[in-house]
């Protein structure tokens, strides 16, 4: 797990432990103990809440600082990751779903109610008693004290990929009944993510109608059936995150108040539509390209979006599923948008069909690729892409009109994956070359996964070209920008 600051608790707890055994070994001591209530608390409220209870429980000191707590974050992810192969899965989950609603009525039955809970944060396997104890308590906290930002993470039984269609009922139907008998927790929470559930045509809608406060929402794996469209409208709602849903469309009526919207893996043609989203501006979709994805086409997807800032896709190292557009057609759109960030770019493909983006988008501030053939992720086994329509590398293909465009706004690049290779080069140097106010080209080598090395051997994987030595480096600073008067060789660096 991760902590606020992205790092890793485990981490943490090591130079914490590291950090105590200096601490108290020159003056025999425990000065860890001895640091003021607030940094002790800091401290604590940046991992685990279980493992801040344990550690305050091995001093005298700190036992008066749980109920002082201000942000929990109580989950069983740890417990149940460590399990051994032989032990039986639902008894593992009963016992440590108990641990975990015990643990919940502790903490929040013993708090000091005049200080406020800024963060609480939930996560719990779905079992109707467990649920109702937990709910309970949380209901406890908000009717008694102030709770700022509350958070249910609900898994199932089952991984989301072993989930059976009867499966996705019977947890929506547990799901329903405790959400019927706990309404006022759903009413007091402002963060959910639910996953591996097909609900009724109602039950989505119920949930957002009485999750008034609710600003972020996850489904992951759920839908109300194949081929649902999800009508989605909501006062408060600022983010919106879908994983594999196999809803035919996602409607986003009325949502006043939405900024970000994440779709992963959407199962048919046009994943959005987009309604009343004044204040939307982050938009990232991720998904496997294969011979029956429809492309995307910006300019009727975005139509009712003219204002998105920040555009995020992934194409997990398969099929281009974006169709470049002519400047005319997306100038309208892209008008806002600052930052661009294209994942996952399949490897041997010529990347200047990207050049359109920064054709339609005058405002681009930052944009950033990355190319790999993640191959622990990618399907490799031949038969199974033919079979499955698996593409084979294409290049897109894209035409620039604009002969003697500049873009004045685009200060910085950054590409992931960086070779030796004409395709990369003559896209720098093309990018120099219209960019008149750059500041920043920073070239990375391909990213590096201990996964993917671990393969079978027969998969075959080009070796890395990327300029090793400084030799090389200033030679192709100066190959890029050779001729070039608008740019200095200066802003090109070499990061790997």
């Amino acid at each position: 797990m991760k902590n606020n600051n992205g790092t890793c608790c485990s981490h943490n707890k090591a130079t914490a432990c590291h950090e105590g055994e200096a601490a108290s070994g020159g003056s025999g001591g425990d000065r860890l103990s001895k640091l003021p209530d607030d940094i002790l608390l800091n401290i604590l409220e940046r991992v685990n809440t279980l493992d801040a209870i344990r550690t305050c429980i091995l001093s005298k000191r700190m036992l008066k600082l749980p109920p002082m707590l201000t942000q929990f974050d109580i989950n069983i992810g740890s417990l149940v990751r460590y399990r051994k192969p032989h032990v039986d899965t639902s008894s593992h989950i009963v016992r440590y779903n108990i641990a975990v609603a015990g643990v919940t009525e502790k903490i929040l039955g013993v708090r000091n109610l005049e200080i406020p809970i800024r963060k609480l944060r939930v996560r719990f396997c779905l079992r109707r008693d467990v649920c109702l104890s937990i709910s309970k308590a949380v209901a406890s906290a908000m009717a008694t004290q102030k709770v700022e930002d509350a958070e249910f993470v609900l898994l199932t039984e089952k991984s989301c990929l072993k989930c059976t269609r009867d499966d996705l009922l019977c947890f929506a139907k547990q799901f329903n009944s405790w959400f019927g008998d706990c309404p006022a927790v759903f009413a007091g929470l402002t963060r959910l993510w639910l996953r591996s559930l097909r609900f009724g045509e109602l039950d989505i809608p119920n949930i957002f109608s009485t999750c008034k406060r609710l600003e972020y929402l996850r489904l992951s794996y759920c839908d109300a059936g194949v081929c649902s469209v999800l009508q989605v409208e909501h006062a408060q709602l600022v983010e919106l995150h879908i994983d594999y849903g196999k809803f035919e469309a996602v409607q986003l009526n009325c949502l006043p108040k939405l900024q970000r919207v994440n779709y992963n893996c959407w199962s048919y043609g046009t994943p959005l539509i987009f309604g009343y989203v004044p204040q939307l501006s982050k938009l990232s979709l991720e998904k496997v390209g294969i011979n029956s994805t429809s492309n995307l086409q910006l300019s009727q997807l975005l139509a009712n979006v003219p204002w998105i800032s920040n555009l995020h896709l992934d194409f997990r190292s398969e099929k281009i599923w974006v169709l470049p557009e002519c400047p005319k057609l997306l100038t309208p759109v892209l008008g806002k948008l600052q930052i661009v960030k294209l994942d996952n770019l399949p490897e041997g493909c010529d990347i200047a069909w990207t050049m359109f983006i920064l054709e339609a988008a005058s405002s681009l501030k930052e944009l950033c690729i990355s190319v790999w053939d993640h191959l622990c992720k990618m399907k490799t086994d031949k038969d199974f892409r033919r079979q499955n329509g698996y593409c084979e590398k294409a290049n897109v293909e894209w035409q620039s009109s604009a002969v003697h465009f500049k873009h004045k706004n685009l200060v910085k690049l950054t590409i992931y994956g960086f070779q030796l290779e004409e395709n990369f080069v003559r896209y720098v140097r093309r990018v120099m070359e219209i960019a008149v106010n750059m500041e920043e080209i920073s070239l990375h080598d391909r990213e590096v996964c201990e996964r993917c090395g671990n393969l079978d051997p027969s998969i075959e994987v080009c070796p890395s070209r990327y300029p090793q030595t400084s030799e090389e480096k200033d030679m192709l600073r100066e190959e890029i920008s050779r001729e070039l008067r608008v740019a200095s060789p200066a802003v090109i660096h070499f990061r790997s």
